[in-house]
């Protein structure tokens, strides 16, 4: 199995998604139905960024406050 079916995807893996999935929308060029998706690719990947963001949030306080005994 490879990584993306076993792991959640890495924060940068996420971001660029997202960067490339904006990219799209910011020309306008595409058809409609291609940048309705789009938008609903972005705000999914803009959603799993956050969740994915506020675990490593969590993570590094934790170790911060293991650090900190």
């Amino acid at each position: 199995m490879s990584r993306s079916e076993t792991a959640a995807p890495a924060f940068e893996e996420l971001l660029a998604g997202l960067e490339k999935t904006i990219a799209l929308l910011a020309t306008g060029t595409a058809p409609l139905e291609e940048l309705v998706a789009a938008h609903q690719k972005a705000v999914r990947l803009l959603a799993e960024a956050s969740a994915r963001l506020d675990e490593l949030k969590a993570r590094a306080e934790q170790i911060a406050r293991s650090l900190a005994e």
